[in-house]
This record gives structure tokens, C-alpha cells and sequence, in this order.
């Protein structure tokens, strides 16, 4: 028993070596396309997808907008927006005392009237924070009264797709690399934070990034996610965008210059002001939000917002940034759904199952992925393990239908070799055995053993020039010893009748001759459960009982041969009132009686009868299953 299922635990094993090559050439392909950084523009996109499915969330009270749209510009009469307009909203703003204001409006060149009441402004108030870019092409300077802790640059980082995903927090100055430069949005965190006594510390775990309040932001590394061999030249954050229709309030410029907003939305807010219309150009795109009103773009001042709320929740709220595994774990990640697939395709029968597995495979781990996205932070790797999940899963169920069918090949022709032992122990075996006992016992002259043997010589001809016509032929036939054949497609008693009387009508076994009485009985049966082959082995079982009969029922005066039908259980026997069995050692017929009887999930017998004779049964029970 250990050694059969040892066995089979081998054969197993090495039918994985052999189809584990492919799903292993294609994970390999895989994986180095997306170390070359060939995935990165669809990892980009699932990952933008996974964040607009995530649950909408509140909107964040510590940031507002100020925004300049077309009806500001309209009711100026001017763009850009002069200077002393400008100064005048900031001034008006300071009334609400703010922690911070941020201004997202280049000021390196005056717009008059008003450039020096909104020097005055800078001078005064600490706490405005203006823009600079800093990174070429086309460096702007900021607006020469505001001091260096009141700059921030403005610069934003594009993927090889066009998208805006990552921001950057600070960078030495490209003009002088021992100086660093600080972005709007982590300017305004500071400023926050210092009007509570917190100040920004270096990371301990990662002295690379900043930390506040104990917690460090999880910085953008070299290999982060699906980014392969980033180089950002200095501390970025990926963006974990609010996912709200309304992520914060929005008020227009000419709200708060006529007195219409409520001071309580103003005061101790972070205040971000810059333009919301379409003339400015001040545009940046994504896919990450869903209710977007400019389809898959967003308002520079809106990106700025969603920075500043994504760091002042994830250290007041334990809202998560946005991280990654390592790139062990990532490679180990993708390495086990290489494996998945494979194991899909061993596991699944057909086509449309293994497509509806790797389909729900599929699903399950970008589900998985959205759940780690969504409350954790972790983006994990997606596209490269659906890219090998299909690739892999439909190789391998290749591959194992492949086996599967020549598996079933080797089945058929073993099948063949079976039943064409049968047809040739049934017939010509049964004439040779007869001849060779009387040439033993020399109780015949040779003139009858010559008929003997020139018949063997017709039935061997007989036999092959049927097989052969059977292999081309598409009927399901089997022939019998005597000679007779018949069609598999009539209902079972009627093929056990014929078996039954062709083979009563043989002269070549002795103790037919002295049958006295023969009774036989077969009851009607449901056969349409009973495939070709195995109508074929019933009837095989019943002509090898009665040719037993004959050849070893010494003495016998009377067979019976019945079909016992009842609604559980078949019973097809053989029964006579011969010597009975003689000897106990298994042959090949009662070996193939016993597998049929297992193919059936029957039972099989054969044992004496008392006082005299034999039984050879044969039971199975008649359900969909057989």
C-alpha cells in the first residue's frame, strides 16, 4: 500500500518537473521585463485604479482652497491678477489668523498696481509661504521680499506615462548642492506643526526622511513598488489622494475679498491659494481620483492640498502614506503566484474551468492588492503576477491536457491489448487448449487434431482481419470466441442472450456435450450509464464463465445463466452443478473480473457450491456514476 502510494507521489512529482519549465520561462520573462522597468506604466495603472475603488472618505477641515476662477478674473478685468488684489486677499486672510498660507502663484515679476503693498505683505507676515521652480527647464525665481523659509518650490515629478503620482519633498538645490530646498506643501506641514511646538526631526530607522511626532514618512526608494531604478535626487512621497467627491472646501476669491465665508472655516487652517481655471494652465493629470470635473486632470493648488492633508493625517490621524515591500519580498510575492497557476492548470479538467480559475485567481489577488492599498498603505506588486497568472495558467493546462491525452492514449491501447486477449482467450486459446490435452492423453486420431488446428489457423486469421477492420470501422462492436459479432449499441440482455447462445452452440468444449439442462434469464436494465467498454467487459465476464464452465465442469448436467435485476443492485452468474473448483490459483480471467469488478465499484465471486458445482457472480449497482 506505502509502496503504490510512494509511487504515485513520484509520478505526480514528475509530471510537475516536466510542466513546470514553461510556467517558469514565462515568470522569468516576466520578471526581468519589469526589472528592466517594463511594467511600470501598467503597475501605474492598476495602482490608480486600486486607489479611485478604495471607500470615499471625509473631507479634510485643516486645508482649504482659495481658488481664482474665470468669474475672478472677470470681475478684476485683468489677468495675471495685479498684484495689489493679491495682497489684498492675503491681508484679508491673515484677519482669520490661519497657520499657514500658501501662495501658488509665481511673483517674480511685478503686475502692477500693487507690487509694493504686496512687498510690505511678505515682509510682515511670516507665516505666507510663495512658490519657486527650481528644476530645469525653466527655473523661476520666487519673489525677492519673501525669505528662504518663506519659499517653497513648486515642481511636481512626471511618470514615463504622463501621470502625476509622486511629489518631492525636498532636494539639494541644483545650484548649489549643499543647500536643500523645501516644496510648498512641506513648508505648510512645517509651519502647522511649529504653531503646535513640533518640530521636524530626521528619521531613526531611516535617517534619509523626516519624522514627526515619531513617525517617519515612507519615502520613495530606488526600487519602490512598481518604479525600477528611480531617481528623484532627494525625498519623495508617493500620493495617496483623498478619495472624496469634495476633499476639501473650495471657496473663490472674490467669497472672502466681499466677506461671504465664515471666519470658523478660516481660522487655524492651512490656506492654499492659486488658480482653478483652465486660461492659467496650472494643470497636472491623474487617474487616481474618480470625480474629478476635469476628466483625469487636476488643479496644480489641488495637488498642493492633497500633499499637505496626506501628511497632517498620517501623523494626527493614522491615515496610512503609501509604501512597499522590499525587493525580496516583492520577487518572492510574484515567484508563488508563478506557482498557483501551475498548480490551477493540474487541478482543473477543462478549458472553461481553468479560465474560470484563473479568472477568480485573478480577482482574488487584485482584491487582496486593494485591501493592502486601503488600509495598510502597502502597494503590492499586481500586474507582473496577473500577467504570469494567465500566462502560466494557460500553459500549464496546456500541457497537463497534453499528458492528460496521451495518458489516455496509453489507457486505450492497453485497452486494446486487453480485449484482444480476451477475443484470442475465448477463441483460439480455448481450440489449442483442446488439442494439446488429447495429443497429451493420445485419445484422438491425428487426422481430428489436424481439423483441430487447421480451425486455430482460421479463428488467429479470423481474429486479426476483425481488428483490423474494427480500428477503421465506427461502430462499437465485439466479437466472440465462436465467431459471432455483435453491436455494443443494443441494450445489454439482449447482447448477454446472444452471448449466452453463441456460446452454449460451441463444439470444442467437451462438457458442453453433456448438458442436460440449460436455463438462462437476463432482466432488462438501464444501460445508458454503462459505457461501450464496460458493455463489452459484461459481456466479456459472461462468455468467459461459460467457457469455464465447459472446460473445467467435469460431470456437468445442468448451467444456468441469469440477469437479477432489483433497483439497487445488478447480479449477472454463472451457475452449474459440475465438480467445482479444483484448484484456488488466481488466472488471468478471474484478475480481469476482479478489475471490472472495481471499474463497476462491484463485486465480484467465484467460489464452489455445495454439495457439487460453481457460482461465478458478478454484482454492481446501476447509477449515474459507472
Amino acid at each position: 500500500m506505502k509502496r503504490g502510494i510512494w509511487s504515485r507521489i513520484y509520478e505526480e512529482f514528475e509530471l510537475w518537473l516536466r510542466a513546470a519549465p514553461p510556467g517558469i520561462m514565462v515568470a522569468v520573462v516576466v520578471i526581468l521585463i519589469r526589472m528592466t522597468g517594463g511594467l511600470q506604466p501598467l503597475e501605474g495603472m492598476l495602482l490608480d485604479t486600486m486607489l479611485r475603488l478604495r471607500p470615499q472618505e471625509k473631507h479634510d477641515e485643516r486645508v482649504i482652497i482659495v481658488g481664482i476662477d474665470e468669474r475672478d478674473i472677470q470681475s478684476i478685468g485683468k489677468y495675471p491678477v495685479p498684484d495689489g488684489k493679491i495682497a489684498e486677499l492675503l491681508n484679508k486672510l491673515e484677519t482669520y489668523k490661519p497657520r499657514a498660507i500658501g501662495l501658488d502663484l509665481f511673483k517674480n515679476v511685478p503686475v502692477e498696481p500693487g507690487s509694493e503693498q504686496l512687498k510690505r505683505v511678505f515682509q510682515k507676515n511670516k507665516n505666507i509661504i510663495g512658490i519657486e521652480k527650481i528644476l530645469p527647464p525653466g527655473e523661476i525665481p520666487p519673489h525677492q521680499s519673501l525669505l528662504p523659509e518663506q519659499v517653497g518650490f513648486a515642481d511636481l515629478r512626471i511618470d514615463k506615462d504622463s501621470k502625476n503620482r509622486r511629489y518631492l519633498l525636498y532636494t539639494p538645490n541644483p545650484k548649489n548642492i549643499d543647500e536643500d530646498k523645501y516644496s510648498l506643501g512641506l513648508q505648510l506641514v512645517t509651519q502647522y506643526f511649529i504653531a503646535e511646538g513640533t518640530e521636524l526631526q530626521t528619521g531613526i530607522n531611516d535617517p534619509n526622511t523626516i519624522m514627526i511626532r515619531g513617525k517617519e514618512l515612507p519615502q520613495i526608494s530606488q526600487n519602490f513598488g512598481g518604479y525600477i531604478d528611480l531617481k528623484d535626487g532627494g525625498l519623495s512621497i508617493l500620493m495617496n489622494f483623498r478619495n472624496s467627491r469634495n476633499p476639501f472646501a473650495v471657496v473663490s476669491m472674490r467669497d472672502i475679498l466681499n466677506d461671504k465665508v465664515d471666519a470658523k472655516l478660516l481660522r487655524d487652517r492651512i490656506i492654499l491659494i492659486g488658480n482653478r481655471n483652465m486660461s492659467a494652465g496650472d494643470i497636472f493629470y491623474t487617474s487616481a481620483l474618480p470625480s474629478l470635473k476635469l476628466s483625469g486632470q487636476i488643479y496644480g493648488v489641488d495637488y498642493h492640498a492633497h500633499v499637505v492633508s496626506q501628511i497632517l493625517s498620517y501623523i494626527i490621524d493614522s491615515r496610512p502614506m503609501l509604501s512597499s515591500w522590499g525587493d525580496i519580498s516583492e520577487y518572492i510575492w510574484i515567484a508563488l503566484w508563478g506557482f498557483m497557476p501551475i498548480a490551477l492548470g493540474r487541478m482543473t479538467q477543462s478549458v472553461w474551468i481553468n479560465l474560470l480559475s484563473v479568472g477568480v485567481a485573478g480577482i482574488c489577488l487584485f482584491t487582496y492588492g486593494l485591501i493592502m492599498l486601503w488600509l495598510w498603505g502597502i502597494w503590492i506588486p499586481i500586474a507582473p503576477n496577473l500577467l504570469i497568472l494567465n500566462g502560466v495558467g494557460l500553459s500549464a493546462f496546456a500541457f497537463f491536457q497534453h499528458d492528460k491525452f496521451l495518458r489516455s492514449q496509453i489507457n486505450e491501447r492497453l485497452s486494446t491489448i486487453k480485449y484482444t486477449f480476451a477475443v484470442i482467450h475465448n477463441g483460439p486459446l480455448q481450440t489449442l487448449a483442446y488439442g494439446l490435452k488429447h495429443i497429451r492423453a493420445q485419445d484422438i486420431p491425428s487426422e481430428k487434431l489436424v481439423e483441430q488446428f487447421e480451425k486455430l489457423d482460421k479463428e488467429i486469421r479470423a481474429i486479426g482481419d476483425f481488428l483490423q477492420l474494427e480500428a477503421l470501422a465506427k461502430e462499437e462492436v465485439l466479437r466472440l470466441g465462436s465467431g459471432l459479432i455483435l453491436d455494443l449499441n443494443r441494450p445489454l440482455h439482449d447482447l448477454l442472450y446472444e452471448v449466452y447462445s453463441s456460446t452454449l452452440e460451441r463444439n470444442d468444449f467437451e462438457y458442453f456435450q453433456t448438458l442436460k439442462v440449460k436455463i438462462r434469464n437476463f432482466d432488462p436494465i438501464d444501460d445508458k450509464y454503462l459505457s461501450r467498454e464496460k458493455k463489452r467487459s459484461i459481456c466479456l465476464f459472461l462468455e468467459e464463465a461459460l467457457c469455464n464452465v465447459g472446460k473445467h465442469a467435469q460431470g456437468v448436467k445442468r448451467v444456468q445463466a441469469s440477469g437479477e435485476y432489483s433497483p439497487k443492485k445488478y447480479k449477472l452468474w454463472v451457475k452449474d452443478n459440475g465438480v467445482g473448483i479444483k484448484s484456488q490459483l488466481e488466472n488471468k480471467g478471474t484478475k480481469n473480473c476482479k478489475l471490472l469488478a472495481k471499474q463497476l465499484k462491484g463485486e465480484f465471486k467465484r467460489e464452489s457450491l455445495s454439495p457439487k458445482g460453481t457460482i461465478c457472480e458478478l454484482s454492481w449497482t446501476p447509477i449515474k456514476e459507472f
